[in-house]
């Protein structure tokens, strides 16, 4: 965690630099003014000047919120009601008089406590990013009986959503006394299809126990202004949103179109995507779970493997971009001769390529088992295979590799080798989407919910909860969706893999040729970033060095 230093500067132009008061920051100014309800009626009467001044002051608040300081110090920090409603009233935490917090030593997060994305530095090094941390404020900025909440659950189905959905509505409730909570069920189109539940602690008791979301969920749907419309006519002004990086980009054009209106409404996301490919956050809620059930497919494959003549178990992981699921698995599982992800092209005739792997593996033991993230090899399937469509949140419609490279296996070697092999395809994906979460990703999805309402209760909106680098913070949207992690294949987590199925780089001799003779992208092929290009040597030498 890092200190905010001494601010130089920042984008937000109604920036006030704090006051210290009894040993602590004043987050905000906190003079009371009444608060404009329907500024949307307001602005039918504004003048072109007042409002294309308006226009003009909504760009600026917009911008990227950040704070500088001494020695490179960068907060990337959240927006906040004051920084859009002036004199935003605000109220003391009702958290110190909780029974449940009595005997913790420090209610409330210091308001100058912020969170390093960068930890292993140098003795010179730059103080670098930081994010604001998560947690309970002394201050909020809504009475507990004046809040409206809803949470909406939004993509595909991943471990741990009831939990997410059963841990906001009772911190609400039980932490700071909120009693309106409604789901919306549908994904995004329920907030203007009016299809609605109210959520209790009674009602979420048991559904932790339980895969999918009692919520429903649905890809696509999204319309801002009808979404933005249904809450404020419905009075909201709590939004909790659970999804994918598709999710939280929708998330971020409702606050947006919240904060134009001028509403005192916060807008939360908790992100949730079993591929573990977010940027910025160690992991995301349902990966461990994700990674324990995909054991159980492993261990299938390598039993029908084992017990049969030149046997071979092929299992399809999740993992459309990135091969967290498929990597992780496989390190946890000890049994995979070979891990296919989409970051690490791979080819599969000649020499050096897959196919010739597979024989000689089956030739030293007899059996081999194979796990391929669904991304994997997309670029290999025949272009007349290759009509390319997407889904309803935007997402390409893969072909399956599992099934392709089954088809290639088999081909192989009933064609040219005319060697047996008993192949069995295992694809588990739909069954490790729809289990109940882990003990591990329970406690996680606590904390992500935990820190979720404690951000909307002290006036952050506009904002992603996640943890880094193992410290819960708020941040902003467009850090987690403007690009996807990915497996960096020149890192260290990688190398371990390679040490543990002790299979080759797949690489073909005229890529690497290209990569020597700097003819190739290295970024298209590797997913590189320029802070991780040298960090194990050259690429050249980590190709030569294979």
């Amino acid at each position: 965690m890092g200190s905010l230093g001494s601010p130089r500067s920042t984008s937000f132009p109604n920036s006030k630099p704090s006051a210290t008061q009894n040993g602590q920051a004043s987050e905000l100014e906190t003079s009371p003014s009444p608060f404009p309800r329907n500024l949307l009626a307001e602005k039918t009467h504004m003048s072109r000047s007042e409002s294309a001044k308006k226009k003009i002051k909504n760009k600026e608040i917009l911008k990227p919120k950040i704070v500088t300081g001494d020695v490179g110090y960068v907060l990337e920090d959240v927006p906040h009601f004051s920084d859009y409603i002036p004199g935003v009233p605000s109220h003391p935490n009702p958290l110190q008089d909780n029974p449940a917090y009595s005997v913790v030593k420090q209610y409330f997060v210091d308001v100058d406590d912020t969170v390093s994305q960068k930890i292993v530095v140098k003795q010179n090094s730059k103080k670098g990013t930081h994010f604001r941390r998560a947690g309970p404020r002394q201050k909020v900025y809504f009475e507990s009986d004046e809040v409206q909440a809803c949470i909406v659950t939004c993509g595909g189905l991943c471990p741990g959503l009831n939990t997410v959905v059963r841990e906001l509505v009772c911190a609400l409730f039980d932490i700071y006394g909120v009693t309106k909570i409604l789901g919306i069920k549908g994904g995004y189109k329920g907030f203007y299809s009016c299809n609605t539940i109210e959520l209790t602690p009674k009602k979420v008791n048991d559904i932790h126990k339980r895969g999918g979301t009692i919520l429903g969920t649905s890809r696509g749907g999204h319309d801002t202004v009808k979404i933005v419309d249904a809450i404020q006519d419905r009075g909201i002004n709590h939004v909790y949103i659970i999804g994918g990086d598709g999710t939280q980009k929708g998330a971020a054009m409702i606050y947006e179109e919240i904060q134009r209106r001028g509403l005192k409404v916060a807008v939360v996301g908790i992100p949730k995507t079993i591929d573990n490919d977010i940027e910025v956050i160690d992991k995301s809620f349902g990966f461990d779970t994700a990674v324990e059930e995909a054991q159980k497919a492993i261990y299938a494959a390598h039993v029908e493997a084992e017990s049969h003549e030149n046997g071979i178990g092929l299992v399809k992981l999740m993992g459309r971009n990135s091969g967290f699921i498929a990597m992780y698995a496989t390190l946890a599982s000890r049994d995979v001769d070979c891990c296919l992800i989409p970051e690490s092209p791979f080819h599969l005739e000649g020499e050096g390529g897959l196919l010739e792997f597979i024989e000689k593996r089956l030739k030293e033991n007899g059996h081999m088992v194979i796990v391929v993230a669904e991304g994997a090899g997309q670029d290999l399937i025949a272009d007349s295979l290759r009509n390319i469509n997407h889904d309803a949140s935007g997402n390409k419609l893969l072909l399956d590799v599992g099934l392709w490279l089954s088809q290639k296996i088999k081909e192989y070697f009933s064609g040219k080798k005319k060697m047996r092999v008993n192949l069995k395809y295992i694809d588990p994906t739909y069954m490790i989407r729809a289990v109940p979460s882990n003990a591990s990703d329970n406690i996680y999805c606590t904390l992500l919910a935990h820190s979720a309402v404690h951000g909307a209760m002290a006036g952050y909106t506009g904002f992603t909860v996640g943890s880094v680098n193992g410290r819960h913070a708020y941040i902003p949207y467009h850090r987690i969706t403007e690009k996807q992690k990915k497996v960096v294949i020149t890192d260290r987590m990688w190398a371990r893999l390679l040490s543990s199925t002790n299979q080759p780089s797949f690489l073909s001799h005229e890529f690497i040729k290209n990569v020597k003779g700097e003819e190739t992208d290295l970024g298209s092929h590797f997913y590189l970033e320029n802070e991780y290009a040298l960090c194990n040597g050259s690429i050249t030498d980590a190709i030569e060095n294979m």
